[in-house]
């Protein structure tokens, strides 16, 4: 039995994660789609258990398994073995550890291995291909779980209220949906309480996020819905409150809640703690208002049937929810993000319609067909088995040949390696020696600094760095990844504070930048001693639109000097976009270790630091 008006509760939650992944500066919160997925994927197993267990007074749990198995597992197979020939459009770093990448999706643990290596859909590098299925494993883990615990219920149920002859096959229904409702509500409440303790304190929430623990609330809640209005055999305290709408008030309602969930996915933030603390908990909610607004509007348009548009993106979401990522991270490097967004969506709405309703039945052994034409498995077997065979032995071939580490990982590594080394270097030299003439000076009277160049940069530094040391003269650099320039702040004044931060300083930050940039910025400004120059180096991410908080702090850079005369803009904004090779292959933020992106990088800071030469130092 399809109850309609369920697709637009899918199409709502895959609109959410698309525009998410598409456009995450302008739209932070989408994320929250997958938590709609979550709700409703627990409401309908919760409800078809229900119904199973009212049809026949038993719940087969080996047949529940087989049924996940074939709605989940080919898609994905297939889904990886389409993806991988694609990455040959792309360079060798995007197939990093693909061969964990791979088990980890198929072995439903990608948001453990994702926790264990660092890995986000906002990660600054080049993002895992399969990132996304993290919440293929949190569904994977909740259908073991409540499968379990739904088959020894009704055993129980089974033991404790056994037929008779008078009694019907659903008389003992009521108790099994009251056990199941009231474990769904326990499970929820130590689910949503373990997210609200362990978010606190943190900075990087991807592990709360990622978990199956802290994050599995969302299938309890609906599951505990699904109990109530079930499918076919839906509660009596359901049938009564439904009769009491209308079908305007019921579609009105759902798409309030649609539009409340949109707004939602425009204000979160995936790093605020109110989103771990009620964010996603009233998403959660949300749909299950949607859900149940859309179930009691079957119930009242009988004679209105579901355009054929909405059944079809609602049959095929799985499937481009798995095809959208891997496409998206590789389209996204080859051309512009409006193109790579609409290359992206079509693809995989057509490789989605292949697998749901040409692949997956044949796998399954159930009728197929391909448009209008009806398939045969004798007829397709071989070329079928062929293919899929060409494309896994192509899959093992590029994850045995793929690096474990990317260049710009390794050479992030190495350069980290060699600034610790001069740290240590420079504290022996300092603690072992007398202090320059110039150190003297800065000591003793607190204006006049150390001749010479101090950056301090982030992980686009960090990545040229020793090109960096030895084409700009007389400077030292402190780079560090992932470095905002409040954290840059801390080193200017630390340095400042021990007399080593020299005549000019060099800032390198902004594609970190946080929503309060210009605050930041300025804290930057106004701390820095008399008689100090400041080079600010405008940031550059190809991807990033004027909307984004790196080119709002550019732009906010660029207009310093004019209101203050010991300001100098190093551009490389502007500069970057004018060496295309410096960024092919790469994350479109990062060039470590191409030779184009060292030059080019070292002559803007050098042309900016002889402007520098002519401008007065901060009185």
């Amino acid at each position: 039995m399809r109850i309609k008006w369920f697709s637009l509760v899918r199409i709502t939650g895959l609109v959410l994660v698309l525009t998410y992944h598409f456009f995450q500066n302008q739209f932070p919160g989408g994320f929250i789609g997958v938590d709609i997925f979550f709700t409703f994927s627990g409401f309908l197993i919760t409800a078809l258990m229900v119904d199973e267990f009212g049809r026949s007074r038993d719940f087969k749990l080996l047949a529940f398994y087989r049924r996940r198995f074939y709605r989940i597992v080919p898609p994905l197979v297939l889904s990886v073995l389409l993806v991988v020939p694609l990455t040959f459009l792309v360079g060798r770093d995007f197939v990093t550890g693909l061969g964990r990448q791979i088990a980890a999706a198929l072995g439903f643990v990608t948001n453990y291995f994702e926790i264990a290596t660092g890995g986000s859909y906002e990660n600054k590098f080049i993002p895992h291909l399969f990132v996304h299925t993290w919440s293929l494993a949190v569904e994977m883990h909740f259908y073991i779980i409540w499968g379990i615990l739904a088959f020894v219920i009704a055993k129980a149920v089974q033991h404790w209220a056994p037929p008779t002859r008078h009694q019907t096959s659903t008389a003992s229904l009521p108790m099994f949906r009251l056990a199941l409702f009231i474990l769904a509500i326990g499970l929820a409440v130590y689910s949503l309480m373990s997210m609200f303790l362990r978010a606190a304190g943190l900075s990087d929430f991807s592990p709360v996020y990622f978990s199956s623990v802290t994050h599995g609330f969302p299938f309890f809640v609906g599951s505990a819905l699904g109990t109530v209005t079930g499918i076919r055999y839906v509660a009596p305290s359901f049938q009564r409150s439904w009769r009491a709408w209308t079908w305007q008030s019921a579609a009105g309602v759902m798409a309030l809640s649609a539009l409340t969930l949109i707004v939602l996915g425009d204000l979160l933030q995936f790093d605020q703690l109110i989103t771990y603390r009620g964010g996603l908990l009233l998403a959660t909610l949300l749909a299950c208002v949607m859900i149940f607004s859309a179930r009691v509007l079957h119930e009242k348009t009988p004679n209105v049937p579901e355009p054929k548009p909405i059944t079809f993106l609602a049959d095929v979401s799985y499937s481009v929810y798995l095809f959208h990522w891997p496409l998206y991270v590789i389209f996204s490097h080859l051309m512009t993000n409006w193109l790579a967004a609409l290359v992206t969506t079509s693809l995989s709405i057509v490789l989605s319609a292949l697998s749901y309703y040409s692949l997956e039945p044949l796998i399954a052994g159930k009728p197929a067909h391909f448009f209008k034409w009806p398939l045969q498995w004798r007829l397709v077997k071989w070329p079928f088995l062929i293919l899929t065979a060409g494309l896994a032995l192509l899959t093992i071939q590029v994850t045995r040949t793929a690096p474990q580490l990317s260049r710009l990982e390794t050479n992030l590594w190495l350069s980290g390696i060699t600034q610790d080394v001069d740290k240590l270097n420079a504290t022996q030299a300092i603690a072992t020696a007398k202090p320059a003439p110039a150190v003297k000076a800065a000591t003793a009277t607190g204006t006049k600094p150390a001749k010479g160049v101090s950056i301090i940069g982030d992980s686009v530094t960090l990545g040229t760095r020793d090109y960096l040391g030895a084409h700009v003269a007389d400077s030292s650099i402190d780079a560090e990844g992932d470095r905002t320039m409040d954290l840059a702040y801390k080193v200017m004044m630390e340095q400042q504070k021990n007399h080593l931060l020299r005549e000019y300083v060099v800032i390198c930050i902004g594609t970190n930048a946080l929503n309060d940039y210009q605050e930041q910025l300025m804290k930057v400004v106004n701390d820095l001693a008399p008689g100090h120059k400041l080079v600010l180096m405008t940031p550059y991410n190809a991807q990033a639109t004027a909307s984004w908080n790196s080119s709002k702090l550019g732009e906010l850079e660029r207009s310093l000097p004019k209101k203050y005369n010991f300001i100098t803009i190093a551009d490389w904004g502007k500069a970057a976009p004018k060496h295309p090779d410096a960024f092919k292959g790469t994350d479109g933020v990062h060039f470590g270790g191409i030779h184009a992106g060292d030059v080019a990088y070292a002559q803007v800071i050098n042309d900016a630091l002889k402007v520098a030469q002519t401008r007065p130092a901060k009185s």
